[in-house]
C-alpha cells in the first residue's frame, strides 16, 4: 500500500470510529503530541485534551458524518476530508444558543498532519453562523 493509501485508510478508520461513537478507537489513532485546532477556538495539545473535547462533544451533540471524501498527499504526510455533519444538539454548550434537541445538517472539512503513522494534527472547519441559524 502506498503512503497516500495508508493515510487515506487511517483517516477512513478515524471517521468510521467517529460514526460508531468509539472515541477510544479515534484516540488510539492519534500521535501522543497531537494538536487539535478547533473551529473558531484555540489549539488543544496532547491526547488528554483531545479526550476531554471528545467527552464534551459526546455529551452535547450526537453526530453522524456522511458524504465523506478523503484526500492525501503522495507522501502521506498530509490529508483532508470533506463531509456532511448530520447532528442533534443535545445539551446547551456555554456561549451558544439553548439546546432543545434541534437537528442540523452542515458541510464541514478537516485537515490532518500524519507523523509516525498517527494523526498529529486535526484542524476542522465549518460555518458556525450557518449552524447557529439552523438550531435557533
Amino acid at each position: 500500500m502506498s503512503d497516500a493509501a495508508s493515510t487515506r485508510a487511517l483517516i477512513a478508520a478515524y471517521y468510521d470510529a467517529f460514526n460508531r461513537g468509539d472515541t477510544a478507537a479515534m484516540e488510539e489513532m492519534l500521535h501522543d503530541e497531537v494538536e487539535h485546532h478547533v473551529n473558531e477556538g484555540g489549539i488543544r495539545k496532547g491526547k488528554a485534551l483531545f479526550s476531554q473535547f471528545n467527552a464534551h462533544m459526546t455529551d452535547s451533540y450526537r453526530e453522524r458524518l456522511t458524504d465523506l471524501v478523503i484526500f492525501a498527499s503522495e507522501d502521506g504526510s498530509r490529508a483532508a476530508a470533506e463531509f456532511t455533519v448530520n447532528g442533534t444538539y443535545l445539551k446547551t454548550d456555554p456561549g451558544l444558543p439553548e439546546a432543545r434537541g434541534q437537528s442540523y445538517v452542515l458541510p464541514a472539512g478537516t485537515f490532518f498532519t500524519i507523523r509516525d503513522g498517527k494523526i498529529a494534527r486535526v484542524t476542522t472547519y465549518y460555518n458556525l453562523t450557518d449552524w447557529t441559524r439552523q438550531i435557533s
